[in-house]
């Protein structure tokens, strides 16, 4: 599950790191530390045939779809059914991008019945790569809307005490392949593995990220986290 992330850096900072240049770069969307659902999100993606910078809206909507509600609930998609989902399997295929982030958040469930919302990020501080997928939607009136969704996984090792479910990072040695829309079905299903969780440190968070309102650094800031339960 990821219905919640950050993602802060630069224009020329996303550009430099995929090796995007030039009129392949469009206008982004403004730092944001509390990235929810139908807002519009960075993405790497190809285009004629060579990489964009981009945006999409956050939540995907099938090109077949008849109205554009469905990306309200869309936002994720399973690597163990995204193959076999009519909203998501063309997409897989053909459409791959690249979601750039900081960290994401999940709430964690403590023993005592509170959730506690945590920041999740790479430990080396480098970018976030999330394996997306994306389709392109047309209204009545010829207007496109162009939408994705996360990939997600199992929650391994440490990760698990958090989430049972966590986006896919996908290393930068796959990132040519994943995004290459010839690369075949077979290499693509490989690298849709669950994140590793050596790779990923995370910590408890203010419950302020749980209000979309909210923005700014302070929402990835740790907190002290007490784990004992109330006594009465």
């Amino acid at each position: 599950m990821c219905g919640r992330y950050a993602s802060v850096r630069s224009v020329d900072d996303l550009a430099s790191t995929y090796g995007v240049s030039g009129d392949d770069v469009d206008e982004l969307p403004p730092a944001d530390w509390n990235v929810a659902p139908t807002k519009s999100v960075a993405a790497v993606l190809v285009r004629h045939g060579r990489l964009a910078l981009t945006t999409l809206r956050w939540g995907l909507v099938p090109a077949w779809s008849d109205t554009a509600d469905g990306g309200t609930t869309m936002f994720n998609a399973r690597i163990e059914t995204v193959h076999e989902r009519r909203a998501f399997r063309d997409s897989i295929r053909h459409r791959r991008c690249l979601l750039p982030a900081d960290g994401w958040y999940e709430w964690r469930r403590l023993p005592d019945g509170r959730r506690v919302p945590h920041f999740l990020t790479s430990q080396d501080g480098g970018v976030v790569s999330f394996a997306g997928v994306w389709d392109a939607w047309r209204d009545g009136e010829g207007r496109w809307l162009r939408s994705t969704a996360i990939l997600t996984g199992t929650a391994l090792g440490d990760l698990s005490l958090v989430h049972d479910r966590a986006p896919v990072v996908l290393d930068r040695a796959t990132w040519s392949a994943w995004l290459d829309p010839d690369t075949e079905v077979d290499e693509v299903t490989a690298m849709l593995q669950p994140t590793r969780p050596d790779l990923i440190e995370f910590w408890p968070v203010r419950d302020l990220v749980g209000d979309v309102r909210a923005n700014g650094p302070q929402l990835a800031e740790p907190v002290t986290l007490d784990e004992q339960p109330p006594l009465f």
